[in-house]
């Protein structure tokens, strides 16, 4: 009995020193050694390979991993301008509010992916719609309309050229600062620069400043060339924002002409927006022939149909001389059974209609 247990663990000692170089006798390289119960080993050709056979022996007796979450790909949204922009303070808070339920203007993916936002500047608005269009990114985020300085004519232009939806949007609170070099104070400053929409929207205050004002091409875009090109005696009109990332300094506060200063942003996608509950908002373009009464009775077929304009728009047409499109938001969603009537009845007055998208209203 003594001498089949030695006999036993010395076959076992001996399997287990050999598994990777088996030796000769009993024992051949032409076998390979499996535990089959506690003790005992099945030899089997060598047509199964021995570092495989151990690998798939320890695997059958492991546990299964429990399922990884996959992780999550950040959604990428293209904005106008550098960080700090508020136009990137727009990205963040529209795909914040997604993010939170408080929205729901994009597919249910994304709407669930939307707290993994990823904003991506672009030098301008073209760049924006060429990003979206051509797959660089998932979403475009751009301004058309200032509740001071107006409509954003090259964003209205584009909305034509490109073909692509408006899902959402968003009225983001601008409050403008005048920003400088640390150690500077008012009475040094000789020049201003921002944006052209931020000086016409803190005209009266820059005026009364008596400086120099240079147009650039982005609010936050002038505080980082200030920063990086050490500029003294200048200042730049942009978001508080933008001062904390290029460490600026801020001489005044809410500058801008209406304290109540708010810019609507359009969501830019290559998908149409899903149904959603609640009030909606349809934007369309269209032109018609150049006759007297053509634009009224546009205008009465959606009288017709009980549906109330929110704005409306005139952009030259660029194909004749004093001849023009016009641009439409008015309540309600493209599905619903009055605004399907009223597109329909529209082409019989219209040479050219275009729906640029149906989404939840939030303005």
């Amino acid at each position: 009995m003594v001498a089949l247990f030695l006999l036993r663990h010395c076959l076992l000692d001996k399997t287990q020193a050999n598994w990777h170089n088996p030796p000769h006798g009993d024992f051949a390289p032409n076998r390979t050694y499996h535990h089959v119960s506690q003790g005992e080993y099945s030899i089997m050709p060598q047509s199964v390979n021995p570092q495989q056979s151990i690998h798939d022996a320890l695997l059958s007796t492991s546990p299964t991993p429990a399922p990884t979450t996959p992780m999550p790909i950040p959604i990428r949204v293209a904005f106008q301008g550098e960080r700090g922009a508020f136009g990137d303070e727009a990205v963040r808070d529209y795909f914040g509010k997604q993010a939170r339920g408080e929205e729901t203007g994009l597919n249910a993916q994304d709407a669930q992916d939307a707290q993994d936002t990823q904003p991506v500047p672009y030098r301008s608005f073209a760049d924006v719609f060429r990003a979206v269009a051509s797959g660089e990114v998932e979403y475009g985020l751009v301004p058309v309309e200032n509740s001071q300085a107006g409509s954003i004519n090259d964003v209205y232009d584009l909305l034509r050229q490109h073909d692509l939806f408006v899902v959402g949007e968003i009225g983001h609170p601008v409050n403008h600062c005048l920003l400088c070099l640390p150690g500077q104070q008012i009475k040094d400053i000789k020049r201003v620069i921002s944006h052209p929409q931020a000086l016409a929207q803190s005209d009266i205050y820059l005026r009364d400043l008596g400086v120099e004002i240079v147009a650039t091409y982005d609010t936050a875009g002038s505080a980082k060339m200030i920063r990086e090109e050490n500029l003294q005696g200048v200042a730049a009109v942009a978001g508080a924002g933008a001062a904390e990332i290029y460490e600026l300094e801020i001489l005044a506060h809410d500058i801008q002409t209406i304290k109540g200063n708010y810019t609507r942003f359009i969501v830019l996608s290559r998908e149409p927006a899903p149904r959603v509950d609640g009030a909606a908002k349809t934007m369309l373009v269209m032109a018609t022939a150049h006759q007297p009464g053509s634009l009224h009775k546009c205008l009465g077929v959606l009288a017709d149909q009980n549906i109330n304009v929110l704005k409306l728009e005139s952009r030259p047409s660029r194909q004749r001389i004093w001849e023009y499109v016009f641009y439409l938001d008015f309540e309600g969603h493209r599905d619903d059974p009055p605004v399907r009537t009223a597109l329909a009845d529209l082409a019989s007055f219209t040479t050219f209609c275009k729906v640029l998208g149906s989404f939840a209203k939030n303005t």
